[in-house]
């Protein structure tokens, strides 16, 4: 239950502190006064979205606090949460939201703790549930329909959902892992296949020297010129050791260099060295002449060699190209692929096993969802009975009502896509709610809904946000009975513009707008200070003033007429209580 509600610099609240008590607490006031405010102050609290639009013109912060009774389920989830109580029986949650140049920031606190968005979101379903003309919306969204009918129907079909959902986890991971295994699969074969290739062209370009690049580049420099090497080389044999020119060559110089030293030992023995040293030389220089000359006679052309070697030189370049850059990268790649291959060919294995298990895991799916079927449709048949007795005091006696539930793919929601289906008169096909109900009867339609859930919800706490607009007269009695009746359960807070239900009210306020000197914090009453526009809230708890505020929301055709019909409904709204209390 809401114990007490502090604002500060909140839209157009300056400061304000309401104190709520159990029962049907109601606020009232003129079109446009800020009573849906202080709703939107209880929403941003809970976590709901807000915009810098929520902070009071020239300030930079709001603050909202909202005090809680607790009990027993919500300390256990508290608990879980890390956050202790206060004290033995209450919960203070606050929001400060901060406006920058750039952007908008806020944080929540609940006992001090600072929490966020997701334990804000499960605080909030545990304290307060607010229904508006609005929630039309909701009512035609199948998820929202679905999550009402499995909270109705209680622990059995909430605890079928968490087998479906289960379930739907092993059947996901199960096809996941299957889908994981087939594009394995292609990718593998597409790789085998790459790799074969790749493995077949290396073998044939037959590889095995790294550096025979480089010794076909020497072989095709050499076969590219045999005639020059020809030449040269007859000229160094010619030079060395046999010459037809005139000059001496080089073996013959040495020869006579070599009588020259042999002569000159026979008178100095310490030039033998020299000597020797020349017939070393001469020697060496006749076995390269001979060699030279060999070398020479062998070389002939051979056109077909080079263009072997030039066939040979531009495959191992489009090789190193493809796999290199170089010769030995290629041949390094080569060796690696060649044991990959092997490996893909080892790894290949049957999908058959994770396609059975995935069909397992779809068919026990499908059999947690049928059953949460059947339970949601046991549900929906008590819905619609508990719904049509709920609508009859609201003037809706000849409604057809319907739970429609579709096959649908399972999910981990289960298989139905659910739909509430409405007639208002008889002989009329049942058509979707949100189709066809007008704004009357969605207000007393959703009235109604709440009535059948409010045993089912968690909520302490219901507040109504003009669920009465459209309607008059005896609907609307009948409409302030059910809000009493749900009081009776749960705390009830509620806007509204109709004096039955205003009379109907175990705390009433009145919302209204003041403009007030900024300076001096009072009514202006003159044109002294900064004016500015405040709402201001009064606890109508007395007789009198409760009149007045039902007398202004009748109207009438005089104060005196507005004043009796006033009391009347007080009197009818106190006989109504104690009939109950009976």
């Amino acid at each position: 239950m809401l114990l007490c509600l502090r604002i500060e610099n909140f839209a157009l609240i300056d400061q304000l502190e309401l104190e709520f008590g159990a029962g049907l607490n109601v606020l009232t006031g003129e079109t446009g006064a800020g009573k849906s405010i202080i709703l939107d102050a209880i929403d941003a609290v809970l976590g709901g979205k807000v915009s810098s639009r929520v902070i009071r013109t020239g300030t930079s912060r709001a603050m909202v606090e909202a005090t809680f009774t607790s009990n027993p389920p919500l300390t256990a989830w508290l608990s879980e949460q890390e956050i202790d109580l206060l004290d033995e029986n209450s919960v203070v949650i606050s929001r400060e939201i901060t406006a920058t140049a750039s952007n908008i920031r806020s944080r929540s606190r609940v006992n001090g703790v600072l929490v966020n968005r997701q334990i804000m979101g499960g605080l909030r379903d545990r304290l307060v549930e607010i229904t508006a003309q609005g929630q039309t919306v909701q009512v035609g969204q199948s998820a929202q329909v679905r999550d009402w009918l499995d909270l109705y129907g209680g622990n059995a079909p909430m605890q079928q959902r968490q087998k479906v959902a289960t379930s739907f986890t092993s059947y996901q991971q199960a096809h996941l892992a299957l889908e994981k295994r087939r594009t394995s699969e292609r990718e593998r074969l597409q790789q085998f296949d790459l790799l074969t290739y790749q493995v077949q062209e290396l073998a044939a370009a037959n590889l095995s020297e790294p550096n025979e690049l480089e010794q076909l580049a020497q072989e095709r420099e050499r076969l590219n010129h045999v005639v020059d090497l020809q030449q040269m080389s007859y000229k160094v044999y010619q030079a060395l050791y046999q010459n037809d020119h005139e000059t001496p060559a080089a073996a013959d110089l040495l020869g006579d260099s070599e009588v020259t030293l042999n002569d000159m030992v026979e008178y100095d023995a310490q030039l033998q060295p020299l000597l020797d040293l020349v017939r070393d030389a001469q020697t060496a220089v006749m076995e390269v002449g001979r060699q030279i000359n060999a070398y020479g006679e062998d070389l002939e052309a051979d056109p077909q060699r080079l263009e072997e070697v030039e066939e040979r030189i531009q495959e191992l370049k489009q090789i190193c190209r493809k796999y290199g850059p170089t010769l030995t990268e290629a041949i390094a790649y080569y060796q690696r692929i060649q044991a990959e291959l092997a490996e893909l060919n080892d790894s290949e294995q049957s999908i058959e096993n994770l396609e059975q298990q995935e069909k397992a895991c779809f068919e026990k799916l499908t059999q947690a969802s049928d059953q949460l079927t059947q339970l949601r449709r046991q549900a929906a048949a008590n819905l619609e009975s508990r719904l049509l007795s709920e609508l009859k005091p609201l003037a809706m006696e000849k409604v057809q009502f319907q739970v429609e539930i579709l096959p649908t793919s399972p999910t981990a929601t289960g298989a139905d896509k659910i739909t509430f289906i409405f007639s208002p008169n008889p002989g009329e096909p049942l058509q979707p709610l949100t189709e066809i109900a007008s704004g009357g009867e969605m207000s007393r339609f959703l009235l109604a809904l709440k009535a059948c859930f409010s045993q089912a919800s968690t909520a302490g706490t219901m507040v109504f946000d003009e669920i009465d607009v459209g309607v008059s007269g005896r609907v609307a009695q009948a409409i302030a009975e059910k809000l009493h009746q749900l009081s009776q359960r749960n705390q009830v807070l509620c806007v509204t513009h109709q004096p039955l239900v205003a009379a109907m009210a175990d705390r009433h306020f009145r919302v209204d707008k003041q403009t007030i000197n900024q300076s001096k914090g009072k009514k202006a009453n003159n044109g002294n200070g900064e004016q500015r526009t405040v709402v201001r809230v009064t606890t109508l708890d007395n007789l009198t003033t409760r009149r007045e505020e039902l007398a202004q929301l009748a109207g009438g055709k005089s104060a005196t007429d507005a004043i009796a019909f006033a009391e009347s409904l007080l009197l009818q709204a106190a006989n109504h209580r104690r009939q109950e209390e009976s």
